[in-house]
């Protein structure tokens, strides 16, 4: 059972995987034997530094996915140097915070584009190649979101809700086809993303009060999730979004 966990020889592409949530799957997954193209807008130099300490490639692209525009190089170029595409996660977020009655377009437009539009075009990328093989795993970072409301934070809860939705779209579309779609609602993790909600005492001590775990997570602790989404493990699991929340959902 345990070799089903077995990413030797795959091909994975992490987004967002410069710091956080996305290097710690990075990382996870080259633990595996994965081999991992990071994808990111600022420097991969401590992701790669940790990746390549386990023995695996790894290669770095800088892009902004903000807009759709580097979604089929990504794709290209992972192929070129690699030589096929096995594995993407989709972890590239952002995060935009107002009232609902104060939120403005272009923090709903960024925040909609990044988390869920490149999301979307780069599954359908990656999407095209797996196809052709017939096999492939695709996983969603969501979000807790994903089920709840949360506060003053519209776009990011509706860009997580529709990532879910997504998620299961194509799993109804791919499942049949050998590729496996699925995703990942982290809780509450320490990471950029969520500095002001750690920073700020109220916010801080309340969200702690609620989570049975009683602290907030660590990105490498949403590793063994990622790694059994993308190996041979997960092969008859379709359209699941799969809380790793300290028990948050549970109270």
């Amino acid at each position: 059972m345990v070799n089903s966990f077995d990413l030797s020889g795959r091909i994975a592409i992490v987004t967002g995987a410069n710091t956080g949530i996305g290097q710690g799957i990075a990382v996870a997954l080259a633990e595996a034997g994965a081999s991992i193209v990071a994808v990111g807008r600022s420097s991969m130099e401590e992701t790669e530094a940790s990746v390549t300490k386990t023995g695996v490639r790894f290669h770095a692209i800088k892009a902004d996915l903000g807009t759709i525009a580097p979604v089929k190089k990504i794709v290209a170029e992972t192929i070129s140097v690699f030589g096929g595409l096995d594995i993407l996660i989709n972890n590239a977020g952002i995060i935009r915070r107002a009232d609902a009655i104060d939120f403005t377009e272009d923090d709903w437009d960024a925040v909609i584009d990044t988390n869920l539009k490149t999301a979307f075009f780069l599954s359908q990328a990656a999407g095209r190649h797996m196809l052709e093989k017939g096999s492939g795993k695709i996983v969603n970072i969501a979000s807790l979101l994903s089920f709840q409301g949360g506060i003053r934070i519209p776009s990011y809860t509706a860009s997580k809700s529709g990532l879910a939705g997504i998620t299961r779209l194509l799993a109804c579309e791919w499942a049949g086809k050998g590729v496996n779609v699925n995703a990942i609602a982290p809780g509450y993790f320490s990471t950029n993303n969520t500095t002001a909600l750690r920073e700020d005492p109220d916010r801080n001590a309340a969200i702690l009060a609620r989570i049975p775990a009683g602290r907030w997570g660590t990105p490498s602790e949403l590793g063994g999730t990622a790694v059994f989404l993308a190996s041979a493990a997960s092969d008859y699991v379709h359209g699941t979004v799969i809380p790793v929340d300290g028990g948050w959902l549970a109270r």
